[in-house]
């Protein structure tokens, strides 16, 4: 029988401040000024994620739900009896409720994010809905190297599970490289069951970065309020504006947020000036073909053993396994 929640202990090994620091002055400072997306994952961020799942425009989501519904029991065999779970990203678990259900005798969940106070929220309601369930929670940025945790009585192998459609935020060579990383950790023999946004209509794609109710608005916005907060920063959120389109040529949307006047804002005490129309790049979310997603996780040793998708092919989920 598992602890409860409340006696298990979060590993943390989430970036320290002057790991943001360092990052947000080298994105600034570069010609084409940049910040990391994975710092968008606040406790105020990853609520405002949460509500952007829910909105009309939003399909991955509710589209990638439907998928597990439907093949939820199809995942779970894929994976195996006895394993070590181990999630990349966790945020608020919806989707690994599901893929549990079916998962056979599972060792041990392992959810790792890199925002603590909502990766314990959601690791709490996992515990609860599976007291039987050894839930050993990580916070950490997990595109860099992190120890997974071993659980008590052992596990008979280690898949992973990276749900939504995070892969497509990393440039290919870098989506590449975490695949490696993610095929590391699994070991010989492993699997990893991975969400991939496929290519569609730009209208649609965009409507989806451009929500009516301006919540992916909020959400961008948000970093420059973080930074405010945790690096002494000086933005003024009402001199930047919210900006995403599909770059046609690289296959993705991306996101900005673009300065309306001219502007010098200090970051712990270092001035960065912004000129009017200038963008800080924030985010790309990657588009995938099957057949081009297959070739990038072959680059990783991982083969294409399964995909499902939903009927208008808009999103799949795709089991890759290792030799």
């Amino acid at each position: 029988m598992a602890q409860a929640f409340s006696e298990l202990d979060v590993v943390d090994q989430a970036p320290a401040r002057s790991q943001l620091l360092k990052e947000a002055l080298e994105g600034l400072s570069a010609p084409r000024k940049t910040l990391p997306c994975k710092y968008f994952y606040d406790e105020r961020g990853s609520a405002l994620f949460d509500r952007i799942c829910d909105l009309d425009e939003y399909y991955p989501t509710r589209t990638e739900l439907s998928i597990m519904r439907d093949h939820g029991a199809e995942m779970g065999a894929a994976l195996g009896q006895g394993c070590r779970l181990v999630e990349y990203g966790s945020g608020s678990s919806l989707k690994t409720r599901i893929l549990l259900d079916h998962l056979e005798d599972p060792a041990a969940y392992v959810p790792v994010d890199i925002s603590r106070e909502h990766l314990k929220r959601s690791a709490e309601a996992i515990s609860q809905r599976h007291p039987e369930l050894e839930v050993l929670p990580v916070c950490a940025d997990f595109t860099q190297p992190f120890d997974v945790p071993v659980p008590k009585e052992g596990a008979d192998h280690t898949a992973a599970y990276f749900p939504g459609s995070t892969i497509g935020n990393f440039a290919p060579p870098e989506a590449r490289s975490l695949l490696g990383q993610i095929a590391a950790q699994c070991g010989a023999g492993g699997g990893l069951l991975i969400g991939v946004d496929l290519r569609k209509e730009r209208s649609v794609l965009e409507a989806a970065y451009n929500d009516a109710e301006g919540v992916t608005a909020e959400f961008n916005l948000n970093l420059l309020r973080r930074l405010n907060r945790e690096l002494d920063a000086d933005f003024r959120l009402d001199a930047f504006e919210h900006r995403a389109h599909w770059n046609e040529d690289l296959g993705r949307v991306e996101m900005h947020l673009v300065s309306q006047e001219q502007q010098t804002v200090q970051i712990d005490g270092k001035r960065i000036h912004f000129a009017p129309g200038e963008t800080i790049h924030t985010e790309n979310s990657h588009k995938y073909g099957l057949d081009q997603f297959a070739e990038l996780a072959g680059g990783a040793d991982f083969s294409v053993a399964r995909v499902w998708t939903d009927p208008a092919q808009l999103f799949s989920v795709q089991h890759l396994r290792l030799p």
